[in-house]
């Protein structure tokens, strides 16, 4: 399969996996990219150590493309994404921030970054700086979409825009990418379908039930992170909707985080406060955010985890390897082709 996105990052297939915290590990990025695709590096939950030593590990896994992202409204984000740029990481996701000082750097190496976006300013505006390519981020998504379906969102975006768009929110099989290129799209990234797949680390309690939910067994709220987010509806996400904003956790929770990323807790704590109230608010709600969303990722604990997914959760059957899904998905996309083919021949 050849698009603008395959060529673009040197990949046989255009898919990408989605940079999701606790998921999008090494490994994973490996495994993705192995199979044809490109494998993203979530780098949220780590500091710049972490970032360097996670980059070298995919290099060993794996000598095919990959990328790393960095969502600049988190402590540390400016650091790891650095390290990005120092390591020549092929391919860079920014997100929640301003990414031009990105472009410069990994434009000097030869490297291509690609921003995420919910609307069309901020589209434009990414491609004004230089960006080579964007993933329009549709309300199905998990995080962090907006009121705009993919539907809609994909076109509006490739009608002002001249570089590529990459859709995400609803894509899970071979017809989902068929229909993204109907819309436009160069290519799709997915989370919620290669998280429930034999290489993610994602805990076997919510692999099951990313299987079993249908749907409409999501939650779409702004009480989980502070930003509009889609979460899968288990117990723990129905007590944390109906808890909201917990100032005492916050600063319990940033301060675990403070350990986990080696920031000296004051640093943090005064960086915070300093970026305003309006942004020291929204982290303060990423703090709690953080614990739950681990919780549910590694721990499997389903009574207070809370796992972000996407409505495509509906649409899994099974636990193949990344490699089996990308061939099926591309057989699916044949099939879907030649009826497309057949219906308006």
């Amino acid at each position: 399969m050849k698009t603008r996105i395959t060529e673009l990052f040197g990949i046989r297939y255009p898919v990408l996996l989605s940079g999701m915290s606790w998921i999008s590990v090494p490994e994973m990025v490996a495994a993705v990219s192995n199979a044809g695709g490109l494998g993203i590096l979530a780098t949220g939950p780590f500091d710049a150590d972490q970032t360097r030593k996670a980059v070298r590990r995919i290099r060993e896994l794996t000598d095919k493309p990959f990328g790393g992202n960095a969502s600049l409204l988190f402590p540390g984000a400016k650091e790891n994404a650095k390290v990005l740029l120092d390591e020549k990481v092929p391919v860079i996701n920014f997100s929640l921030g301003k990414g031009d000082w990105i472009v410069k750097a990994a434009h000097a190496y030869g490297g291509k970054v690609v921003a995420t976006v919910v609307n069309a300013r901020h589209a434009l505006r990414a491609q004004e700086f230089g960006t080579d390519a964007v993933i329009a981020t549709g309300y199905e998504a998990a995080a962090h979409g907006e009121s705009v379906t993919s539907m809609v969102l994909v076109p509006s975006l490739v009608d002002v825009l001249k570089i590529p768009v990459i859709a995400a929110g609803g894509f899970a099989d071979g017809r989902g990418l068929v229909a993204a290129l109907a819309l436009g799209a160069e290519g799709i990234a997915m989370g919620t379908r290669l998280m429930t797949t034999k290489e993610s680390p994602l805990h076997g309690n919510f692999k099951k039930l990313s299987i079993d939910k249908d749907v409409t067994d999501t939650y779409y709220s702004k009480r989980f992170d502070g930003l509009y987010c889609r979460v899968m509806k288990t117990e723990g996400a129905t007590k944390a909707l109906k808890k909201g904003f917990d100032i005492v956790g916050a600063f319990v929770n940033s301060k675990d985080i403070a350990s986990q990323m080696n920031i000296p807790y004051w640093k943090m704590f005064l960086g915070v406060l300093a970026s305003g109230w309006k942004n020291a608010y929204q982290l303060a709600y990423m703090a709690n955010a953080f614990k739950i969303f681990k919780l549910a990722t590694e721990d499997g604990d389903v009574e207070r985890g809370v796992l972000p997914v996407g409505q495509v959760t509906g649409l899994l059957k099974d636990e193949p390897t990344v490699a089996e899904l990308m061939e099926r998905m591309m057989k699916e996309a044949e099939e879907a082709r030649l009826r497309i083919d057949g219906a308006v021949s």
